[in-house]
């Protein structure tokens, strides 16, 4: 997938593509939103933020949602909302990529997604580098990707 869905502003990681949209700076700190494109079966381990709520706004494709012990699935114009502190993951479920966008109140994770794409780690290959980043953007770590257990 190459980022020209959106545009040359974004940045990639581990094949996801992430675009910011309002910034953290832009909204007084209040959010920010990340246009986000993810490859057909990924997703990240299972984790927990800390000081962000996060909202997933799914643009096209279908995502398998796990919070808190619960899956559901979600498709195009459906979201799916992750209060601060509560555990989850997601795997994209189609044959096709997930463009999603990832809303965070308030901002600042964000910088989490530059930081690997800068870095371009690897999991499990670069942990202790993802989980500096990790802990410098309130996010923990809990388990597996979905689907890994």
């Amino acid at each position: 997938m190459s980022h020209s869905i959106l545009g040359p502003e974004a940045y990639e990681w581990a094949g996801t593509w992430y675009k910011p949209i309002l910034t953290t700076d832009a909204s007084g700190g209040a959010m920010s939103i990340v246009d986000s494109v993810s490859p057909e079966g990924s997703g990240p381990p299972r984790h927990v933020h800390d000081a962000e709520d996060e909202t997933f706004v799914i643009l096209s494709g279908t995502c398998a949602f796990w919070v808190a012990g619960e899956t559901v699935v979600k498709g195009p114009g459906e979201t799916i909302f992750v209060p601060r502190g509560t555990e989850h993951t997601f795997r994209v479920t189609d044959d096709a990529p997930c463009r999603h966008l990832v809303i965070l109140t308030p901002g600042g994770f964000e910088g989490f997604f530059a930081d690997m794409a800068k870095g371009q780690f690897r999991i499990p290959d670069d942990m202790p580098a993802i989980e500096a980043s990790a802990g410098r953007h309130n996010l923990r770590f809990t388990g597996p990707p979905l689907g890994m257990e």
